[in-house]
């Protein structure tokens, strides 16, 4: 009984050994661990919280702006103060898209460009929300295209440019490009619109921009 006793304590000789020896790295690592797993604890909470603030905020924002007739001066204000509060929270971004087409719908495009751009700040980045971001950069490349702002529009959807599944992003690419009179660049880009559409009435169109280049019809 004796024996089998310390044959058992002799198995675990070589593993006390490993802890005596490596016990300042274990215990860094485990004070890692208990740090890491505290933040993401108190990070969870904090994001709970600063959500459900923000959805207060966000509900008066969008009872104003939905309402028959907005007082516009409490729509930007209710809206500053989210986006000053929780300028990176889902509910900032909404409002943002929401007032931004607001201003488009009612003519006011300096105003909705300006909340379009700053959604695309907001947006930018890894860790953005992708739709948002291009919804608002597409927006914004319609609006600084038609103030004649050429080089702008195109640096707001360059990034879709190259690798863009969608049409439109080609379509407006070449529109904002003739408008350029780069004929050659514009029509490049009509022949990829042409490509990604399915339906026939966009190709129609595009097939319509391309003969007012005075060009051919790729086949």
């Amino acid at each position: 009984m004796d024996n089998n006793v310390y044959d058992n304590n002799m198995k675990f000789l070589p593993f006390l050994k490993f802890l005596e020896k490596n016990k300042r790295i274990i215990i860094s690592i485990l004070l890692i661990v208990v740090f890491v797993v505290s933040y993401k604890i108190i990070n969870n909470q904090l994001t709970k919280k600063n959500n459900a603030e923000a959805s207060i905020i966000y509900t008066s924002f969008y009872d104003e702006i939905s309402s028959e007739n907005p007082d516009y001066a409490l729509v930007e204000e209710t809206l500053n103060n989210l986006l000053n509060a929780y300028g990176s929270s889902g509910y900032a971004q909404i409002a943002l898209l929401k007032k931004a087409s607001l201003d488009a719908r009612n003519d006011n495009f300096e105003e909705s460009l300006n909340s379009f751009q700053k959604l695309v700040s907001i947006t930018d980045g890894s860790n953005g929300n992708k739709i948002y971001n291009k919804i608002a950069r597409v927006s914004a490349a319609r609006i600084l295209a038609s103030e004649n702002k050429y080089d702008e529009a195109l640096d707001m959807i360059e990034k879709f440019t190259s690798e863009s599944t969608n049409g439109y992003i080609h379509e407006l690419t070449g529109d904002i490009l003739h408008k350029q009179n780069k004929t050659d660049l514009s029509l490049a880009q009509y022949n990829k619109a042409l490509e990604k559409y399915n339906d026939e009435t966009s190709k129609s169109i595009i097939s319509m921009k391309i003969a007012n280049l005075g060009k051919k019809v790729d086949k």
